[in-house]
């Protein structure tokens, strides 16, 4: 469809432009990666043109020291490729063209750079898509049997084909088999390598599996075998050392809607097997425990989780979870199971401990509220708890292990969530909140003297009010020099500059305040430091 050359014009000259065998590449794309032996003498010498280049090259010119060979790499890509689409199904999670009823299947475009996509899950010609998408999957479940045509379009129009159509079949029938394989160690000694393996698998009585339907696979390695149906048909096999295996029955006939399908089991060939529980040994209500069995060799599990008065109190799971909904004291019983070792079975127990949550409760005073005065909160919580978490409401919270009571100065006029959440000594905690309210007046003053070294309330000098929402406090010296700035109101100057005390002196602010409500205020003053 397309020819042409690339290089010099004229090949007989002695040094020109050629190509060495098998260094010419092709992708699916039909893009040409092509190596040239390029300019292979100087251009002063020959009068030759520059071999050209793109913007970005790693060299522009041929940096030869005399006559020889640069290496120049071009890409040639057509672009007629066009829009391209790939249907792939999956059943189940995975890659799979056929299923039992009913059928979901999610249907995928493999390649994915369309514009768009009409889905015909059932196609008929001439008949519209049955889905329209502009992501590259889609699903649809079958309800009845038959084989189907899908049909996927993907559609760009501004590609030089505009559309294009791939297909895949789906089967979906009714006749299922139910695998259900069966072994058991045989004769004497311990522990047992040879093994009888029993196909018990069950379908449609109208329609018996075939000899060939099944097959064994042992795990080891060896020869799969047929597996044909009943205990006149079994299968014995020895394995060659002590381990783990796992064997599986395999369904091999396409008569079957779930073909093919493995049923996996395991064996397990040591000297003995042992039951041991990991789990936490204490929970919260409502405590959703989750056990693991690190059993040594265990092929089967039998859980007993200690709480009779559960519905579930049992499993045969291998790591199980298990809901307590009441508090107290469980002991934990797993049974592991395994035919192929010595002692075959092994048990153990475990002791569990659920604790309900402690109870929070706190009270407040003033009630009612006094203008601008700090709230009283008083903890009486469950003597179980140990540690608490006050939030106030406002955007404060404590945590403390202390009980006695907590003031907190509210900053604004109003009813706040006030909650406390109290801790027991494993962790479990319970929270309570009720309304508190406060009152406050808006007012901002600032002390007009304090000992930067006396260790006490009097050694930082900070704005003291109510109702701040907005602040900027910046203290002067005397020679006009900066000596401090804030916008918080929790922060105060403690007179010191770089870490240095400053000297006894009458100091200058200025205070600019904007309060909860909206109003606003400014403040000038003296302040003398004393040392």
């Amino acid at each position: 469809m397309f020819g042409s050359y690339f290089g010099e014009p004229n090949s007989n000259i002695a040094g020109g432009d050629h190509v060495d065998g098998g260094t010419s590449r092709f992708d699916k794309n039909g893009v040409i990666y092509q190596a040239i032996c390029a300019n292979c003498n100087l251009d002063a010498v020959n009068g030759r043109p520059p071999f050209p280049t793109t913007p970005g090259a790693w060299s522009t010119v041929n940096n030869a020291n005399g006559p020889g060979c640069n290496l120049a790499m071009v890409k040639i890509a057509m672009n007629l490729a066009g829009v391209k689409g790939g249907v792939q199904s999956a059943i189940d999670g995975l890659r799979d063209t056929a299923g039992c009823l009913p059928l979901p299947v999610i249907f995928t475009d493999t390649i994915g750079n369309a514009q768009s996509y009409e889905w015909h899950f059932n196609y008929v010609p001439g008949n519209p898509p049955d889905l329209i998408t502009l992501v590259p999957t889609a699903s649809f479940t079958y309800n009845a049997v038959g084989v189907y045509t899908v049909m996927l379009v993907a559609v760009d129009p501004n590609t030089c084909n505009q559309r294009d159509s791939s297909f895949t079949n789906i089967r979906v029938g009714d006749l299922r088999a139910d695998l259900r394989p069966f072994w058991q160690p045989i004769g004497p000694g311990c522990p047992k390598f040879t093994y009888e393996f029993i196909n018990n698998s069950v379908t449609d009585p109208s329609r018996p599996f075939q000899d060939t339907s099944f097959v064994w696979d042992f795990g080891d390695g060896s020869p799969r075998v047929p597996a044909k149906i009943g205990a006149a048909n079994s299968v014995i096999h020895t394995y060659p050392a002590v381990g783990t295996y796992l064997p599986k029955l395999q369904l091999k006939d396409t008569a079957y809607c779930n073909n093919p399908e493995d049923s996996i089991f395991k064996i397990s060939i040591a000297d003995n097997v042992k039951a041991i529980i990991a789990t936490p040994a204490t929970g919260c209500l409502q405590y959703n425990a989750s056990f693991k069995s690190n059993s040594l060799n265990g092929i089967t599990f039998q859980w007993d989780f200690g709480d009779p008065t559960s519905p579930d109190n049992t499993s045969v799971l291998e790591n199980p979870t298990h809901l307590y909904v009441n508090a107290g004291n469980y002991i934990v019983r797993l049974t592991v199971t395994n035919p192929g070792t010595c002692n075959i079975t092994h048990d153990t127990t475990f002791a569990i401990t659920v604790f309900d949550a402690p109870v929070p409760d706190f009270s407040t005073l003033p009630i009612p509220p006094v203008v601008n005065t700090p709230t009283t909160f008083n903890n009486l919580s469950s003597i179980d708890a140990i540690r608490f978490k006050w939030v106030f409401g406002d955007g404060d919270s404590l945590i403390t292990t202390s009980r006695s009571p907590v003031l907190h100065q509210y900053n604004a006029t109003g009813t706040f969530n006030a909650c406390l959440t109290a801790y027991n000594a494993i962790g479990c905690d319970s929270t309570l909140c009720k309304p508190v309210s406060a009152i406050i007046l808006p007012l901002v003053d600032v002390p007009n003297a304090f000992t930067p070294q006396s260790g006490d309330i009097n050694s930082v000098v900070m704005v003291q009010g109510f109702g701040i929402s907005k602040m900027q406090f910046i203290i002067w010296n005397r020679w006009g020099q900066k000596v401090f700035e804030t916008n918080s109101r929790f922060q105060g100057w403690d007179g010191r500059v770089k870490g240095v005390v400053q000297p006894m002196d009458v100091y200058v602010y200025t205070l600019s305040i904007e309060f909860f409500d909206g109003t606003k205020t400014t403040k000038k003053g003296d302040i003398t430091l004393i040392r």
